[in-house]
């Protein structure tokens, strides 16, 4: 055991084994619910198409292993640089492939949500709409559009071919929140 610690400990190791520490924190705290694991892409390592957090726990954990694997068949401090670049650059490389099949896990784009027509214009397409009924309709980014349950709040009194402004989306009672508006032409 003593020669595992002596060698994670050891230069180059021990720079990555500071790092595995990190990751090992960043996925037990991410388990836990605590942090978002849809982060920033890794698109500024050349590594696009999965989170940062997948893609430098795979970068990291690769160039440890190859760093530890290097440090035990190299002695001399400057091939133990060598061993330090080419842990890097395996790593970087393994994660490269490894990121491929990942990219089908995490599409590009999200599909389209109701929450998509929060702060969009609608024209009110039922007699009058209160507090507990009404239906508008509703033009999505695409040039589609939709009619749409919408509700009043307070005294705003909205009738048919009224213009009004999608402010909110209740998921519970899934209904858009409407208030008049005037459009300028």
């Amino acid at each position: 055991m003593s020669e595992f610690l002596q060698a994670v400990l050891g230069f180059p190791t021990i720079l990555f084994s500071f790092l595995l520490v990190i990751v090992v924190a960043y996925w037990v705290i991410a388990l836990t619910g605590l942090l978002d694991l849809d982060d920033v892409d890794a698109s500024w390592l050349g590594l696009a198409g999965a989170p940062a957090g997948v893609t430098l726990s795979i970068v990291i954990t690769l160039g440890w292993l190859l760093s530890l694997v290097g440090g035990q068949l190299v002695s001399a401090v400057h091939l133990q640089i060598a061993v330090l670049i080419v842990a890097l650059a395996g790593g970087w490389l393994g994660a490269r492939l490894l990121v491929v099949p990942l990219r089908r896990l995490y599409p590009d784009e999200r599909g389209p949500s109701r929450h998509d027509f929060v702060g969009r214009h609608c024209v009110i397409r039922t007699g009058q709409v209160t507090a507990d009924f009404g239906q508008a309709e509703v033009t999505a980014a695409d040039g589609s559009s939709a009619v749409v349950q919408v509700r009043t709040t307070g005294d705003d009194r909205l009738a048919r071919g009224d213009n009004a402004l999608i402010f909110d989306y209740s998921s519970s009672g899934e209904f858009f929140l409407v208030m008049p508006y005037e459009r300028d032409h």
